[in-house]
């Protein structure tokens, strides 16, 4: 797990000491819900699972959104990459 985030960070960090941008935070996010969908969908009856999932769906959302009033250049590229339905 922590070889997984590590290279997440790696390719979505701004420089070799970014581990908490914005941009590495989503990318991370994004990872632990594609995990928690594929446990959703095979748990239907799991409904604190699909708590947790929405409050991380909520939480990128709302980092999305700061990024894309910060820098929208990063935010397209990102939501490329991740391939984001935005």
């Amino acid at each position: 797990m922590q070889e997984l985030k590590s290279k997440i960070a790696k390719d979505f960090q701004n420089n070799s000491n970014d581990n908490g941008s914005a941009s590495v935070q989503i990318a991370l996010l994004t990872s632990r819900i594609q995990g928690l969908i594929e446990h959703s969908n095979e748990h239907k009856h799991d409904y604190s699972g699909k708590r947790g999932l929405i409050s991380l769906v909520e939480k990128r959302r709302k980092l999305l959104s700061y990024l894309r009033r910060k820098d929208n250049a990063k935010y397209q590229e990102l939501i490329a990459s991740l391939g984001l339905r935005r």
